[in-house]
């Protein structure tokens, strides 16, 4: 759970509750507790310790609290008595005999969608230094809970134990506790408080400080880790970063809580390990969604049952790329024998926040839906994520808001952050809110590739899986993935059903595109073939299905493991074909073409491992043929996947299938939200569209290749060869002999900062020519020259933010065989095979070895082809 900064509105008094397992709901009754003869020195240093940790959290007190404190000159019954004035609970330990919870007459109201911090008076008799902490059932997240429970949890808890405030109790007699309260709407509701207290000693606790060493943790891969400034520095070198330590603790119920600032991925895992099941896996993981640029760090918290003894911890800092820092974790055993947690019921009112109206409008001025970031001056998120439901995704920081459309606010200023995209040019502004608004924002573009008639498509989303919720509902429906692609200003979304939530989630295919569509906004539900099938051998996007089972059954249970098999009955039905997140894989070294790399290793012809779910089989179906809806044969892959994983690895397995002569092009995904939750459409691929945009044309788009690949900061559009347009359909250049060519293209730079672009005329692999653009938006016309000598295939990149498709170049009628790139095929065959011979099923392993045999075959004989 993110524990938020504190509001500046009143300080109230919560209660905790001794670990006692009884509930004590007669101490309500009894007479509020004063604590004669206090310690002024003491508690005006816990008071200053109150005072710091308000403001490390750009916080303060109440202008009327701090008046009195003031006030007070420091006189320790008139403190006690300001204080006292804000509470609504307070509790009792005795030195001997059972603790007593008491509750003021009259306690404060909560605020409808916002944080009010509140205090616990703790006046401790018997001078216990254990750990207090507290939760309640109406606090936990409402993603991934049974619909039945959604209602109760309307509550949010936390607290801060982080210095300058610590998790135990300082032993003196009197001493205050802060606590946050957050409500998702007004009226007055019940809550049960839940509370336990540590031993003395503080055992059942493991904590990293990070003051001098990283305690044990190791960057595990793709990042460096190290301690700098009190914290543990993570700094990602690839797109899977992960944390390590080992830890040994018995099996129970564990509290995991760390202190984090991120300026990355928000989207964060946590892994357990225990003696029998030493490395991480899905059933013993726990998502974390950490908020980026919250200048002091925020705390959170995830809590799992580790049902054996617990071996291990890794931490999995999102993927976005960017440093963030860790200043303390903290492991704590919740189970006995420890102390039992206690309960109370307490009734809180919560005063309505108001309604913020959004009117967006599209540059044409028609309405239409935005990404919304909304931050109060603590960098607190609005709607808080860990009570979000479809359509606002938990793991997301922005929202999606149409005209006319809402979302509720306590008083106070905001700033809101909108984009549409990255076509679009963010606008920030910041908002008072003191009553009903309503805000009109309209959008900025820098460019529209659709206006050239070049339209925007991610195919390969999720409604289920990966960070979705597989309760109250098993994942999210077609009306929430709409929202999310029109607010990115993504054309064409490709809503892929595969592994998780299959059985429920196959209802929404239909063959076409889903109704839910508002053109020239397109979603349309069909396959990847994950989690079941020939995953193994690498996953599969089956786009424009006509059926999307194949036969033999009704579910995901009864797919071939043999990935050719599949793509025999998918290409029977005219479906569009490629494996996904190529570049899962594709990294190690196990040997290498004597061949020289290119410039910056594209191409490379080191060998990787091929022991990923990428396009590892591809490298043998790409061979092979299969028939069509006619019956005429067909190639069995049409497209590469790009864009969501390594861009090296993608571009080169993409070179070395080209330079082989196979026509597979490329197209963008993102994966979302598995390889990143952070929004849809974060690879992309452009398809030239020469009338109305159609689903149908523009997957066909994507296997002609009248396309270009983009994260869309860059854009590489109506590039050609010689007059031989990529938009043609049939991008084929031919020459008698060899010579000079033109290309041209129209590109366009601008990233959210840096400098400008490198545009590189690529001739199989390899840059022959470049041009400097600055970031400054503007499109420029381009032209480059360069001579041919060979049949070559040609196009334009911006690495590695774009990549176009090819123009094939034919010289003197001679096919495309470049042998060092049919070596490294040949080679990757066989490493392919070493890994995922395995992974067939004993009734399909003949076929699968016939088909690795089959693809040799045809290597050797372009080999003995080529110059």
């Amino acid at each position: 759970m993110n524990t938020h900064c504190w509001s500046t509105v009143r300080l109230v008094l919560v209660c905790l509750i001794l670990p006692l397992p009884l509930t004590l709901p007669w101490a309500w009754a009894q007479s509020w507790p004063v604590v004669e003869n206090a310690d002024g020195t003491a508690l005006k240093e816990h008071l200053r310790m109150l005072t710091l940790a308000l403001k490390k959290n750009g916080g303060s007190w109440p202008a009327s609290v701090e008046r009195a404190l003031g006030a007070a000159a420091g006189d320790p019954a008139v403190l006690q008595r300001v204080l006292d004035g804000e509470c609504i609970a307070a509790l009792t330990l005795p030195s001997t005999g059972p603790p007593l919870l008491q509750a003021a007459a009259h306690p404060p109201a909560l605020m409808e969608q916002g944080w009010r911090s509140v205090l616990v008076k703790v006046i401790n008799e018997a001078r216990q230094q254990s750990t207090l902490r507290w939760e309640s059932p109406n606090a936990g997240p409402r993603p991934n809970t049974p619909k039945e429970r959604i209602a109760e949890r309307w509550l949010g808890i936390d607290f801060p134990d982080s210095p300058p405030l610590l998790p135990n109790l300082s032993g003196e007699r009197l001493e205050y506790r802060m606590v946050h309260l957050w409500s998702d709407a007004a009226g007055e509701r019940p809550a049960t408080l839940i509370a336990t207290m540590g031993n003395a000693s503080g055992g059942g606790m493991q904590r990293w400080d990070f003051g001098q060493d990283a305690g044990g943790w190791k960057a595990e891969h793709d990042c460096t880790a190290e301690v700098r400034n009190g914290a543990l520095k993570i700094t990602p070198s690839g797109i899977d970063p992960q944390l390590r330590v080992a830890v040994k603790q018995p099996a129970g119920e564990k509290l995991l809580r760390f202190h984090a600032r991120n300026s990355g991925s928000p989207a964060w895992e946590v892994f357990w390990m225990t003696t029998d099941h030493p490395e991480p896996d899905a059933e013993r993981k726990e998502l974390v969604t950490v908020f980026q640029d919250v200048a002091n760090g925020s705390d959170y918290s995830v809590r799992f049952r580790s049902v054996s003894e617990l071996s291990g911890l890794r931490i999995d800092p999102g993927n976005g790329g960017s440093a963030c820092e860790i200043e303390n974790i903290e492991l704590i055993a919740l189970d006995p024998p420890g102390p039992i947690p206690v309960r109370a019921e307490i009734r809180l009112q919560t005063e309505p926040s108001h309604e913020v109206t959004f009117d967006v409008r599209d540059e044409m001025g028609l309405p239409t839906m935005a990404s919304f970031v909304i931050k109060d001056s603590r960098g607190r998120v609005y709607p808080w994520p860990v009570k979000r439901l479809a359509p606002d995704f938990f793991f997301h920081e922005q929202i999606y808001r149409g005209t006319g459309e809402q979302v509720r606010l306590p008083a106070g200023r905001y700033k809101f952050l909108s984009r549409r995209g990255p076509e679009s040019l963010p606008e920030q502004r910041e908002v008072d809110v003191a009553g009903p608004v309503t805000l009109a924002w309209k959008v900025k573009r820098w460019i529209d590739p659709a206006a050239d008639g070049w339209y925007s498509g991610d195919h390969h989303i999720h409604a289920a899986g990966c960070q979705h919720y597989t309760n109250p509902t098993e994942g999210v429906l077609a009306s929430d993935m709409q929202r999310h692609i029109t607010g990115e200003d993504l054309k064409v979304g490709c809503n892929l059903t595969w592994g998780p939530c299959f059985d429920f989630q196959k209802q929404f295919f239909t063959g076409r595109i889903d109704e839910v569509s508002n053109w020239p906004y397109l979603l349309r539900y069909d396959v990847e073939v994950s989690g079941f099938g020939s995953h193994q051998s690498g996953h599969l996007c089956l786009l424009r299905l006509k059926e999307q089972i194949i036969p033999g059954g009704e579910s995901k249970l009864h797919w071939p493991t043999l990935g050719l098999s599949t793509l025999r009955w998918a290409k029977a039905q005219g479906a569009i074909c490629g494996p996904a997140h190529s570049a899962n894989g594709l990294a190690g070294d196990t040997g290498r073409v004597p061949w020289p790399d290119g410039p910056g290793g594209l191409p490379s012809f080191v060998i990787p491992r091929f022991d990923g779910i990428g396009a590892m089989e591809y490298v043998a179906d790409i061979t092979q043929e299969v028939p069509g809806p006619d019956g005429k044969l067909v190639p069995a892959v049409d497209f590469i996947s790009t864009m969501d994983t390594d861009r090296k690895a993608e571009w080169n397995l993409w070179y070395h299938t080209l330079n082989c002569g196979y026509r597979v092009r490329a197209s963008g995904e993102t994966d979302f939200p598995c390889i990143t939750g952070d929004r849809v459409g974060g690879g992309r691929v452009y398809v030239k569209q020469h009338r109305r945009l159609n689903f149908d044309e523009w997957c066909e788009g994507i296997r002609e290749g009248r396309s270009y690949v983009s994260d869309g900061t860059a854009h590489l559009m109506d590039f050609a060869a010689s007059g031989v347009a990529l938009d043609s359909g049939s991008p084929d250049l031919a020459m008698e002999a060899p010579g000079m060519i033109s290309a041209t293209v129209r590109a366009a730079y601008r990233p959210g900062a840096g400098a400008g672009a490198r545009v590189e005329l690529i001739v199989n692999g390899y840059p022959v020519a470049s041009q400097e653009i600055p970031a400054d938006g503007q499109i420029r016309a381009l032209t480059f020259g360069t001579r041919i000598e060979r049949t070559s295939w040609v196009s334009v990149r911006i690495f590695p933010q774009a990549h176009t498709n090819p123009v094939f170049v034919q010289v003197a009628g001679k096919p495309m065989r470049y042998r060092p790139s049919l070596e490294w095929m040949l080679r990757a065959v066989d490493q392919c095979w070493k890994m995922k011979e395995p992974t067939y099923l004993a009734g399909e392993k003949a076929e699968a070895s016939a088909l690795y045999e089959a693809a040799r075959v045809v290597y050797r004989q372009r080999l003995a082809e080529a110059e």
